[in-house]
């Protein structure tokens, strides 16, 4: 365990092979960190856990008293802070998961640039679903919205959410993101147990799914009935979920075909499920529009932690 010193500049080879976690002092951050303190022991992997300062200094803060008065906080008050925040979040960290090599970090800077280069060789970037307020606001703005939109590799956000029935619900459109959004749901099934729901929304379909070879070109066509419609669907999910679940054999499965929009189906199948998994297609034009606006509403709708899996390219 680390005692960190604050640096200028990461590196991507501080979280390499991590999982690594975005901390700002707020409770969600919090939760965050434990969730991914979990998810490292599963793995078998280092816990890194990043906060990231704001300059330059001195800065206004709200200190939290009934008529709150702003007062100056220095570089020093503000960096002894971290210290100490880090220091008692990674010993919570490896009280939650025993044995996992908790390593702290605080660095200067922009957090989605920070959290983005340090998880850029990591194996799972976790972040709160929002950030805090007064001293502890680090992702301040649209931090969250940022990675989701621009980081390459796997993201999860961790919401509030206090139940967990252990499903993994993942969404299923039969393109190359969902395969490996279905890939990622096994595999974290096979780890934690519980069970894996594939869920397809035959409403909505992403573009390329219509096209000739395509998902709806293959046998969804127009002029179909609803019990053929949810027959093919039916038979597209089991196809999605074939190769991870022979490479899993242990793991349950469930499908569901479902006739409400993509968003809607989701957010209602993962009501109390341990995780969503969705695909992101990235920056593909129509495509990204499409299956983009699904993640979207996701990043802000959804009822569970949300793991967000892109194509394994560079970041934009």
């Amino acid at each position: 365990m680390t005692s960190p010193d604050i640096l200028r500049s990461p590196e991507s080879a501080v979280g390499r092979g991590a999982v690594v976690v975005g901390f700002d002092g707020s409770q969600r951050s919090r939760r965050a960190a434990r969730w991914a303190a979990r998810e490292a022991a599963s793995r078998g992997a280092r816990l890194v856990v990043v906060n990231v300062i704001r300059g330059p200094f001195p800065e206004v803060v709200v200190t939290p008293v009934s008529m709150p008065l702003p007062q100056l906080v220095g570089e020093r008050a503000v960096r002894a802070y971290t210290k100490d925040h880090l220091a008692e979040l990674a010993a919570e960290c490896a009280e939650v998961a025993p044995g996992v090599d908790v390593d702290t970090r605080a660095f200067d800077g922009h957090p989605a640039a920070v959290l983005a280069e340090v998880g850029r060789e990591a194996q799972l970037l976790v972040v709160g679903s929002s950030g805090a307020t007064g001293l502890a606001r680090v992702f301040a703005g649209s931090v969250t919205a940022e990675l989701a939109h621009h980081f390459a590799r796997p993201l999860v956000v961790v919401r509030d959410s206090d139940t967990d029935d252990g499903r993994v619900v993942v969404g299923v459109d039969g393109s190359e993101p969902s395969d490996r959004a279905v890939e990622f749901a096994a595999d974290h099934v096979a780890r934690h147990g519980g069970t894996l729901v594939g869920v397809h929304a035959t409403t909505g379909l992403p573009v390329d799914a219509m096209a000739p070879g395509g998902a709806w070109g293959q046998g969804l066509g127009l002029g179909l009935d609803v019990e053929q419609l949810k027959t093919s669907a039916d038979a597209l999910v089991a196809t999605s979920l074939s190769g991870p679940l022979a490479r899993h054999p242990e793991v349950r499965a469930e499908r569901v075909v479902s006739l409400a929009r993509p968003a809607q189906a989701l957010a209602e199948h993962a009501e109390g499920a341990a995780l969503l998994v969705v695909g992101s297609h990235g920056h593909g034009a129509v495509r990204r529009a499409l299956l983009g606006s699904v993640s979207h509403a996701m990043l802000h709708h959804a009822p569970c932690p949300l793991a967000l899996v892109r194509d394994d390219g560079p970041e934009h």
